[in-house]
């Protein structure tokens, strides 16, 4: 069984910024687009943190390995930024396949935009954990993150979003590191086409709740801030 993630907080710039972290019970095989432990290999734990929607620090890397440090983190792991609060985590499920989305849709963009040159950098980001029971072999790997992004694409065009996306997007296959390898991981394949589904249906949810809310972790860090003014 994958381990559930356990939400904590640390101290920053003088509040009190949420996070999620997942303490693998041993290591599994990850491919990822994360800034902090990005690429493919084995991996021991998963951070997901809120910052604020200001957030420009230079050293995203530098920043996450620090909050992993103070968790005593040790050994390779991954590390997550998103402007969402991580309290709306969503978490879907399918024959196995587990999924995590913190979505925040306040700055949509669609990849192939005609016209469009440069960086667009905002925390507003769409981060999915997934964890499929089963070891992927290595195209099958990169097959799923491909078709779990299919997933998310289908889930905002359900939100009525003409996007694909975000600019800051972030995505983490997980499976065991060792067993027999899966050779597919399609969205017609065994373990690609639930994890489509969880994925849908994560990011929908999540999706939902964002667009009815529109609020950040900022937002909230706000409105704490008025309430113990009043």
């Amino acid at each position: 069984m994958f381990a559930e993630p356990s939400l904590t907080h640390r101290k920053e710039d003088g509040h009190e910024m949420p996070l999620l972290v997942w303490r693998f019970p041993e290591p599994v095989l990850a491919a990822s687009s994360a800034v902090l432990g990005g690429g493919t290999g084995p991996r021991e734990w998963l951070i997901n943190a809120s910052v604020p929607m200001s957030y420009a620090r230079p050293d995203p890397e530098a920043h996450l390995a620090g909050l992993a440090g103070r968790l005593s983190l040790t050994g390779p792991g991954i590390g997550l930024l998103t402007g969402v609060d991580v309290h709306d985590v969503v978490a879907a499920a399918e024959d196995g396949v587990q999924v995590y989305a913190t979505v925040g849709l306040g700055a949509p963009i669609r990849a192939a935009e005609p016209g469009v040159t440069g960086f667009a950098h905002r925390p507003d980001t769409i981060n999915i954990v997934i964890w499929i029971p089963r070891r992927l072999g290595d195209g099958a790997l990169i097959n799923a993150v491909a078709t779990a992004t299919e997933a998310k694409t289908q889930a905002l065009y359900a939100l009525g979003l003409d996007a694909t996306g975000t600019a800051t997007d972030a995505i983490c296959v997980l499976c065991p590191l060792d067993g027999p390898p899966a050779a597919y991981g399609g969205p017609r394949s065994h373990w690609g086409t639930p994890m489509a589904r969880a994925v849908f249906a994560a990011v929908r949810q999540g999706g939902e709740v964002n667009l009815a809310t529109g609020r950040s972790w900022s937002d909230r860090a706000a409105e704490s801030a008025a309430h113990r003014r009043t």
